[in-house]
């Protein structure tokens, strides 16, 4: 009788984790292919249709040589330091978050990489549940193993949300200072990197103490590691 409990409940469950396994994304097509749209992109949608509003979508998409050196140091710098080391999870960080949250009593930080926040923008949603999490691991190990780092950084630019209805670099770039991602200022660069975390709280850029005070530990680190390039060219 136990015999034929414990399978009634594991059969279920393994049809279920087929079936998930079965639904993952190809993400091996990233690799010549732009997504045409994310899973960002069309939560925001459908949250402006909810409240009644039209909501308007500002994206550009542009190859990594058109965006500005400073921005990609500035964003790496500020959102992943150990990209170019780490294979898609810096442990380090994970357990510097944990310790912070602990200490303040609440989630405040979330010691996600660069490529576990591409994961979650081009696919998944923003509930926060285990199976979720299980999911953008799965998603962040294969896109770390099908694509360059180059590409990760190149996708993570052109998609990252940077205010309201504004995505990627290009579209930030224009928004926020007129001009193309390219020829940004490294002080520019800064104050993107800066509103990476709440892009939509900062939209326009609203320079409070917070913001500030992030923009400057940005620039001083941009500043201290200007002599070593991150991406090789």
């Amino acid at each position: 009788m136990k015999v034929y409990l414990i399978l009634g409940l594991c059969l279920p469950i393994g049809a279920v984790l087929f079936l998930w396994l079965l639904t993952m994304p190809d993400v091996s097509i990233l690799r010549t292919t732009n997504p045409p749209v994310t899973a960002l992109m069309e939560a925001r949608q459908a949250q402006a249709e909810a409240q009644g509003h039209n909501a308007r979508r500002h994206w550009v998409w542009v190859p990594l040589s058109r965006i500005a050196p400073s921005l990609r140091h500035a964003v790496v710098g500020a959102e992943d330091a150990a990209f170019f080391t780490h294979e898609g999870f810096d442990w380090e960080g994970i357990k510097e978050a944990a310790k912070y949250n602990l200490e303040a009593g609440e989630l405040k930080r979330g010691g996600s990489t660069i490529t576990q926040q591409l994961a979650k923008n081009l696919y998944l949603s923003s509930e926060r549940s285990l199976f979720r999490k299980a999911r953008e691991a799965l998603i962040t190990r294969s896109l770390e193993q099908q694509l360059t780092k180059e590409r990760i950084l190149e996708l993570y630019l052109n998609v990252a949300e940077w205010g309201q209805g504004v995505y990627g670099a290009e579209a930030a770039a224009r928004h926020h200072f007129k001009k193309s991602a390219y020829d940004l200022t490294p002080d520019e660069a800064a104050w993107l990197a800066a509103i990476l975390p709440s892009p939509r709280r900062y939209d326009p850029i609203r320079k409070t103490t917070a913001l500030t005070r992030r923009h400057e530990r940005i620039l001083r680190r941009m500043n201290q590691t200007a002599h070593h390039d991150i991406k090789p060219e």
